[in-house]
């Protein structure tokens, strides 16, 4: 693996034999850091965000699963 940086970016080289998926989950951690460092938002508002979001999906799914 090679890490590069240059003025405007960060790469990063890789086997071509590299396990995609497992990339997959290492960009979408990254992306998730790269949002969160933006956040004006509280551990609080997480939290409260994250019980809504539950709850909504769950009022939307919960055929899919009580017969």
């Amino acid at each position: 693996m090679i890490i590069e940086r240059t003025e405007d970016e960060v790469i990063f080289r890789l086997p071509a034999d590299t396990d995609i998926s497992s990339l997959q989950r290492i960009l979408d951690y990254l992306k998730y850091k790269e949002a969160i460092s933006k956040s004006q938002g509280t551990e609080e508002q997480a939290q409260e965000l994250a019980r809504e979001s539950k709850a909504r999906w769950w009022e939307e799914n919960k055929e899919r699963f009580i017969k």
